[in-house]
């Protein structure tokens, strides 16, 4: 534990000696870090895109006025059984007449039109709902049957594909370009600690020397460049989920105009907390304590 304390102390000593060094490497691994988080993030809204964009998309089955009750309760039943499909509604006449009024309300010669004809037009919808949007085409051409050639009078159908591969294709133009921000970032630090770490042992060769001449063990004289690692580590990570805590927020605000299921960037993280930063830590750790190793490597011969 003496030894321990001893370590510890000399890694502390060496990054107030090389302050200026040990902050910008933070800084540059903090930068690192938002990139990469926003490339995180980035995937994530486009997930919750697509996936509002999908939960749009339905079919729409429209009777006619005079079908009957069994044949279209028949239909419900039968597209119910299919395996891709997840949900099926069925509207009645009256609810059909209901929500065209409260849809066309400010219309008063709709519903003057609507009035004169003396009685509900409309007959009973269908709208169903399937796991992917490619399922959508096999509904319909189920309909197409002869047996529904009388009872059904429309199909509506959009798929929205194009506004699906739009959002991807945004997407990865945006994560291509956050991936070579992110790989620059990572280089970039692994140049500066490799450097702090070398300029460290070069201004201590003295020191060092000492050390070895009492016995000191190899882990004696590594282990504080190992442990200045993990501080620089910790310390980046920390700042960045200071950075990121406010920033979320702050895109949350805009992102309640665009989901309306109350979709938030800050809750997704803070469910995700122990893996988004558990990653993270991970990944700068290996980082650092590569550079490390190889600029003690390079320049101790202990």
């Amino acid at each position: 534990m003496v030894a321990f304390w001893r370590v510890l102390r000399f890694a502390f000593q060496d990054l107030g000696r090389n302050f200026s060094m040990s902050f910008m490497t933070v800084f540059i691994l903090v930068l690192m870090l938002l990139s990469f988080n926003a490339l995180w993030s980035v995937d994530i809204l486009t997930r919750q895109a697509v996936s509002t964009v999908k939960d749009q998309i339905n079919v729409s089955i429209y009777f006619s006025a005079d079908a009957k009750n069994k044949a279209v309760e028949d239909t419900r039943s039968y597209l119910a059984g299919f395996p891709e499909v997840v949900q099926v509604d069925l509207r009645s006449r009256e609810e059909v007449l209901r929500l065209f009024r409260e849809r066309h309300s400010l219309s008063t010669e709709v519903l003057s039109a609507l009035d004169e004809l003396g009685g509900n037009p409309f007959g009973p919808t269908i709208i169903v709902k399937t796991k992917e949007p490619g399922d959508y085409k096999k509904i319909v051409e189920a309909l197409n049957a002869p047996e529904y050639k009388g009872l059904i009078e429309a199909k509506s159908f959009d798929e929205h594909s194009d506004a699906i591969d739009k959002i991807q294709n945004i997407t990865n133009r945006i994560e291509g370009a956050g991936m070579g921000l992110t790989i620059l970032f990572a280089l970039i630090s692994f140049l500066v600690i490799f450097n702090t770490i070398r300029v460290a042992i070069n201004s201590q060769r003295f020191e060092i020397g000492i050390k070895r001449l009492v016995g000191a063990s190899n882990w004696f004289i590594r282990g504080p460049y190992l442990i200045e690692s993990v501080v620089l580590t910790l310390a980046s990570v920390g700042v960045t989920a200071i950075i990121l805590k406010f920033a979320l927020k702050w895109v949350d605000r805009y992102l309640s105009v665009v989901f309306s299921d109350g979709f938030s960037l800050t809750n997704y993280y803070n469910s995700h907390i122990l893996y988004v930063f558990g990653v993270q830590i991970l990944a700068v750790l290996v980082l650092t304590i590569m550079s490390s190793t190889l600029a003690m490597r390079r320049q101790l011969k202990v």
